[in-house]
């Protein structure tokens, strides 16, 4: 039996099965769809819950779905922040950073409705491998870790973009009352994310993982992530800071930062180093077009049949780095120049700073399919979690500023010193917009601390109160997403947010 995703909605879409792709070190990247399955005879082997789980993978592949015209949910969160131009035929990106937008935008609903079935395929999962028989214990506990890892890791960006959601935790039949399910307080969804996260804990995963699976440190990350914005708005768990710092100490011990800016979106530093958790990509399997939108409109950089500039960072936010700041120096961070492809004696002048932080070089270079990884966590991330939530607990210790400033080392930054608990929280949250920036971090960190990053004057303000580079005051509705109006339509139960 077949159903009709938009009639169903949420419930409807918790009853079908979603792509589930291969199996081993980077091999979910390589099977075909096998979602059309009779749940009752298909979790019957160690085999098909690999390839089952492997599938909840295949999910993250959204964060990079779009149309031409750069309308991508990474690409999406990044315009929220503010510090982001777009290609001026992308009528949707155009709303976004303007404030202008509906909820019927699409890119609101591509998360939801993906989301929502990486959730449905982590319930099943949970349900059903425990009772496979025989199976290696270790595996099971492993693959079940994942699936509780992905079940909050998507519930965890669900609750931050719209607030109150359906929260449903087992699979649903066209009998089931959750079929068209009511919105769960945002405090009884992080419950769920939080014991979620301590369940992929307990499941003996390894601490890393270069083969681009789920690790403990990846879980640990995640769940300090949500423990640190648990402490901030909206539920102000203030205590939740010590926790946060209590969970990723142990990560800063098995990671360490890459000697060269550069092996942050090469080939051969995948899954490495400091790269906690990815999406994978490889030629021939699963390929994505991150470098052609993210360089100037038009300009003929690399071997790419498209160059889009949908996601072009301001000269604001750029000349907002320190003096010296290695991030800022021609093809760290950014790039301003490079050699016309086919015509490398011709170097073409772009007139605006580009992202060089997710130009493959390898692509462009060569095929122009690239194969670059898109980074959820990475080492950076969680230094800057143990610094500021320890200076939350007990202001500035010598092991907030270490994590800091061996960052900023890298950078080629003297050290922060003498800093006061408040002078020291900005500073920590000014080195992640400089650090993680155009990383999906930013929208987040607005959300979280009710504050905003302000290039220009190089502070941090209240963003309802203060323009960005384009000029446009923060509307207050835009801390949350719109529930998708194909959804409100669907179910009677599901209340829009407000101002939408």
């Amino acid at each position: 039996m077949k159903f009709n995703l938009k009639k169903y909605g949420v419930g409807g879409l918790l009853l079908i099965l979603a792509a589930t792709i291969g199996s081993g070190c980077k091999k979910y990247l390589d099977e075909k769809d096998k979602s059309n399955f009779v749940k009752s005879n298909y979790f019957a082997s160690s085999n098909q819950a690999q390839t089952f789980v492997n599938g909840l993978y295949n999910v993250m592949y959204s964060f990079q779905n779009g149309d031409a015209y750069g309308e991508s949910p990474f690409i999406t969160l990044e315009l929220f922040a503010g510090h982001a131009t777009s290609l001026g035929q992308s009528v949707n990106n155009g709303n976004v950073i303007h404030q202008r937008t509906d909820a019927v935008n699409p890119g609101f609903e591509t998360i939801w409705y993906n989301w929502y079935r990486g959730i449905a395929n982590a319930n099943l999962a949970i349900e059903n491998i425990p009772a496979i028989s025989p199976m290696d214990d270790g595996l099971k506990k492993k693959l079940i870790g994942e699936a509780y890892f992905f079940r909050a890791f998507y519930y965890y960006h669900l609750v931050r973009l719209y607030g109150d959601v359906p929260l449903i935790t087992k699979s649903q039949t066209v009998n089931s009352p959750d079929l068209y399910p009511s919105r769960s307080p945002v405090a009884d969804v992080y419950k769920q994310i939080i014991s979620d996260l301590q369940a992929a804990e307990a499941s003996g995963m390894p601490n890393t993982d270069a083969t681009g699976r789920v690790s403990l440190g990846a879980v640990k990350t995640l769940l300090a992530s949500v423990y640190l914005t648990t402490a901030g708005f909206p539920l102000k768990q203030t205590e939740n800071y010590a926790k946060a710092a209590s969970e990723i100490e142990p990560v800063l011990g098995w990671y360490s930062l890459f000697s060269d800016y550069a092996f942050l979106h090469d080939n051969n530093h995948k899954n490495q180093q400091e790269l906690i958790f990815q999406i994978n990509y490889l030629v021939g399997t699963q390929t994505n077009a991150i470098p052609q939108l993210t360089i100037p409109f038009n300009l003929l950089v690399g071997a790419y049949g498209d160059h889009l500039g949908a996601m072009i960072p301001t000269n604001q936010f750029v000349a907002s780095y320190e003096a010296g700041d290695l991030r800022t120096q021609e093809r760290q961070f950014y790039f301003s120049s490079y050699p016309q492809f086919g015509n490398p004696n011709n170097i073409i002048q772009f007139g605006e700073h580009a992202l060089y932080k997710y130009f493959h070089v390898e692509s462009a270079a060569q095929s122009g399919q690239s194969d670059e990884n898109w980074t959820l966590l990475r080492l950076p991330e969680a230094q800057l979690i143990y610094a500021e939530a320890t200076n939350e607990v007990s202001g500035p210790t010598a092991e907030a500023y270490a994590a800091v400033n061996a960052i900023r080392a890298r950078a080629k930054l003297a050290p922060l010193s003498n800093l006061t608990k408040d002078t020291f929280r900005e500073a920590i949250w000014r080195e992640r917009y400089h650090e993680l920036a155009y990383e999906n971090k930013a929208y987040f960190d607005m959300q979280r601390t009710h504050m905003a990053y302000l290039p220009q004057s190089n502070t941090f303000a209240d963003p309802t109160a203060s323009q960005t580079e384009q000029g446009v005051t923060f509307k207050a509705q835009y801390y949350l997403w719109p529930i998708p109006q194909r959804e409100i339509s669907t179910n009677s139960k599901l209340t829009q947010n407000p101002g939408w």
